[in-house]
Order: C-alpha cells, then structure tokens, then sequence
C-alpha cells in the first residue's frame, strides 16, 4: 500500500484501520518534522537557560514542584517510562495496539509536544517493519490520558519491557527492536511525559470499535429485513413520508434501507392483502431505533476524528513562529508559562483529559445494547409459535424430537442481558490519584475494554438471528424473498448450511459472526 504521510491534522479512521490491521506503512510528513523540529528548539531552549517548566525541569504530578536540571533530566526520562509502566491484565490486540502507536506519533507531529522528529520516526520504523509493543489493557483511569499503556508502549521505544510477535507471542524488547533493527532510543528532556500523556490507549480501543460498529450497523439492516419478510411484515411503516415528517438522518437512511432490501419480495407480495394492520415495534419500529444507533455513531465519529488529530499531552510547546495556528486567545498570566520569548510559550494544560473520549465510547456502548436488544425481540419472534406466523415451533423441522432455535434465543438474551450490565457508563466515575492532585478523571480506557466486549455480544447475537432468519427463509420456499435478501441469504448460507435437524450450532454462529464482520452482509445494501 502507498505510505500514508502523517502530520497532525488529516488522519482518518479508515487509515487508522489500514495501518493497524493491514500494516500500511507510515512516515512522517516533510512539514510536519519541520513543525516538530521548531517546537523542540524551544525545549532546548528553556533547558539551556535552565527555565522552569513542568515535565521539563520539574517532577511530574504532585512532584510538580520538585527541580530536575543537568544530568538529571535524561535520568528523570527513563524513571519515569519505568515508574509509569505499571499496568496490569491481558495485552490489547496486536491491532489495538498498533493504533495507538499510530496515533500517538501523528498527535506528536502537530508540533505542540516539543519532542525530538527521530521519537515519532522510532514509532513509525516500529510500525513498519512490526515491532509491536506488550501493552496490558487494564491500568488506566482517563487522565493524565492513558499513562500506563503509554508508557508500555514508550518502554519498547527504549528497549526495555515487552513485545509481541505476530503470533502473539512475548519476546523482550531489546530483542524484537535487534531482530527488526530498529536503534533504541535514549530520552531527552520532555520526551518522557509527552509519550505516556494522552488518550491514544481508549481512543485506539475506541476507533476499531467503532468501526466494527459502522458495519454492524448496516448488516442489522440487512438481517432485520430478513427477518421482517420471513415473518410476513409489512413495508408500509419504511414508507418515506413517514420519515420525512421526523427527518433525524440515521432514521431516514435506515427506512431507505429497509424499501430497498424488500424491494420485489414475493413473500411481501403473497400478504398484501392480508387482516394484519401493524407489525410489532421490533419490526415496524427498525428506522427509529437503528436510526438513532446510526446517529450515535454519527457523533461518535466526530469526535474520535477531532481527537485523532489533537495535540493531547501535557505541557504544550507554541514555537513563536506557529501562534497563528492556535487563534489570537490572550496571552498565558506568567505563573502559567515558561516564558522563552525569542522562541516561544510552554503551557501546562489538561487537554490529555479523555472525558470527551470516554463519553462517546459510553454512548457507542448503550447505542449497540439497543442494537443487540431489538435483535433479540426479532429472534423471539421468529421461534416463538404463538408469534412466528406459521412458521414450525422454534423453526425446527419435526419440532419436538428437534428443538431447533430454542436454546440459541437464550445464548441471545444471556448476551443482550450481559450488554446492559457493561453499558452502564464508566464515565460518570472518578477516582483521585496522585496525591490528590490529579483529582477528577474520566475513566475512559474502561470504557473502551467495556464497549470492546458489548461490539463482539452485539455481533454475535445478529449472528443468530441471522442463522434464524435464513431458516426461516427456508421454510417459505418455493416463494422467494428479494433478491437483495437472497444475496444476504446465500452469504449465509456459504459457511451454514439449512439446518434439518438438531446439530451443534456453535461453530455456524462463529462463522456468521465472520462474515458479518467482514461487511458481506452489509453488502447486500449496495
């Protein structure tokens, strides 16, 4: 794949995702290191003159007021990569933590963090040629951002701590650098804390839920019409005058779905005429609740690309020749600056406080309890034989001596139950930490591991209603369903076939839970 240039301001989520999961190569934009470099002759600037700023000449936290100069401060850099790497728990993800190295360098190259160009061309080098760092999951709670998992990654960086080899395997770092020759880093001042101060630990967990999110999205659509057509509904309700007269976008792009999919269904067509006024809300009501999902994801994605390409450490470094990008806001009160006027300002700041990440990763998490919820009730409806229209009991063939889909809708309501205990949100929590001097913090690493867990139930509990809903299907031939439903339905029925009788089903749900995720249903919308 073509490098992708990073510089601060311009880094999507889509390649996010590329250089995380497909391992498109990295560098750093010719602009960009000039920024960088610009912003660090201030650093050495105020070292030099022996200035006093915070991270810089100082301890960090409550130690904020403790001096740190000479020789020290290359020695504070590495005590505080080791002090920091405290976290505990399973690794994140190759993937997730290659996001976070990815984004951690491109908030690097704003020119804001005073750092050397070779820290993010290090991180870029990594990325490159696969030295992933071991990052536990479990250490964080949201600000000063994510320190723990930073410092995990900044450990490598160093040679020191661990890393993870393709197969996921733990090797040292000084040995997965040698093997990809990539030269260790020795820390200069500031180096240290503009590493681990940030958000790049939930908002790399973030993104790829996210993502993930964007298709489940979709295919609950697609799967949703199947469902819908297989028990005999009616499409009125998606008619778009009804949407026009409540016009949220995610709601009118999802009963435009939902006309499309049916379109041409001679299921629909054998029930037109039917006593039948209105559908149940688990039906009838898809564009209002999948809408507002899509909303959600809307404005998650807003956020997550503003924070992508933010500055989020602590302190921030304004080169003198670069005050025009950050506006014309009053000067900093000289208590709150390091002030090197040929050169420029250092400001201590809290824009690594996650809150408006954590907030969004907690909204994604009750938006796709709503998904999985509404899923299941479409379930219960298609087994249920007081509800499913004809359709055999539990839609096994000789019901009784089969029992077909009736211990699948209780793993699906186990999931959708365990998914409203994970979506309280982690947000509304605080803990002081740091001698109370970092007494407010956002939680937002947990929430990120907790919607992590809500993305895999949401999809595994479409996965079911997937398998229901092509059973069901089934059952109405020879009349067909539409012939975008028929793609959705040969999707599936490519790795599960027509279930005829009991059989284990656990390894069908796996496989349709791939081929969700890989977008094969959504594509049925296309």
């Amino acid at each position: 794949m073509k490098a992708l240039h990073i510089n601060g301001n311009d880094l999507t989520l889509e390649a996010v995702r590329e250089v995380a999961v497909e391992r498109r190569p990295v560098l750093l934009d010719p602009d960009a290191r000039a920024a960088v470099d610009r912003a660090r002759a201030v650093v050495n600037a105020l070292v030099a003159n022996n200035k006093v700023s915070y991270a810089i000449t100082t301890g960090v936290g409550k130690l904020s007021d403790v001096r740190i100069g000479g020789e020290q401060i290359r020695e504070m850099q590495i005590n505080l990569v080791r002090s920091h790497a405290v976290g505990v728990g399973e690794p994140l993800s190759i993937a997730e933590t290659r996001a976070m190295m990815l984004l951690r360098a491109n908030s690097l190259s704003k020119g804001y963090s005073g750092v050397r160009a070779a820290i993010i061309d290090t991180l870029c080098e990594m990325l490159n040629r696969g030295v992933t760092p071991m990052v536990p999951s479990q250490g964080s709670v949201g600000a000063s951002g994510d320190l723990a998992p930073l410092a995990h990654l900044a450990l490598a960086l160093i040679g020191e701590g661990e890393c993870l080899d393709d197969q996921g395997a733990r090797i040292s770092s000084g040995e997965a650098l040698k093997r990809a020759q990539v030269k260790p880093l020795v820390l200069e001042a500031k180096e240290a804390v503009s590493l681990i101060n940030g958000t790049q630990g939930m908002l790399g967990v973030g993104i790829l839920a996210l993502l993930a999110a964007e298709t489940l999205v979709d295919s609950a659509d697609v799967i949703g019409a199947m469902t819908l057509d297989a028990l005999k509904g009616t499409d009125v309700a998606f008619d778009a005058r009804i949407h026009r007269a409540r016009p949220h976008a995610g709601q009118l792009k999802t009963a435009e779905n939902l006309r499309k999919l049916l379109e041409g269904s001679q299921i629909r067509e054998s029930h037109r005429n039917c006593d039948r006024v209105q559908d149940a809300y688990s039906l009838r009501c898809m564009p209002q609740v999948h809408g507002a999902v899509r909303d959600t994801l809307t404005h998650c994605r807003e956020v997550m690309e503003t924070e992508t390409n933010s500055a989020v450490d602590n302190p921030l470094v304004f080169p003198a020749s670069g005050k025009a990008r950050v506006g014309t806001g009053a000067p900093a009160r000289p208590e709150e600056r390091s002030s090197v006027e040929s050169d420029g300002d250092i400001l201590s700041g809290g824009n690594f406080h996650g809150e408006p990440v954590a907030f969004v990763l907690d909204f994604l998490a009750i938006a796709l309890s709503a998904l999985a919820g509404i899923s299941e009730r479409r379930l219960e409806r298609l087994v249920n034989p007081t509800l499913s229209e004809g359709l055999p009991p539990f839609l096994a063939p000789g019901a009784g001596l089969n029992s077909g889909f009736m211990m699948p809708q209780v793993t699906a309501a186990a999931l959708v139950s365990e998914n409203k205990v994970l979506a309280h949100p982690a947000s509304v929590d605080s803990i002081t930490t740091s001698g109370n001097k970092e007494d407010f913090v956002s939680m937002g690493m947990g929430a990120s591991l907790k919607l992590k867990r809500i993305v895999e139930n949401t999809r595994n509990a479409m996965a079911i209603e997937a398998m229901a809903a092509a059973q069901a299907l089934d059952f109405l031939a020879p009349l067909k369903t539409s012939k975008h439903l028929q793609q959705a339905h040969a999707a599936i029925r490519a790795v599960c076939p027509t279930m005829d009788k009991d059989r284990v089903m656990y390894q069908d749900f796996a496989r349709i839970a791939e081929v969700i995720a890989s977008g094969k249903l959504a594509d049925a919308l296309r």
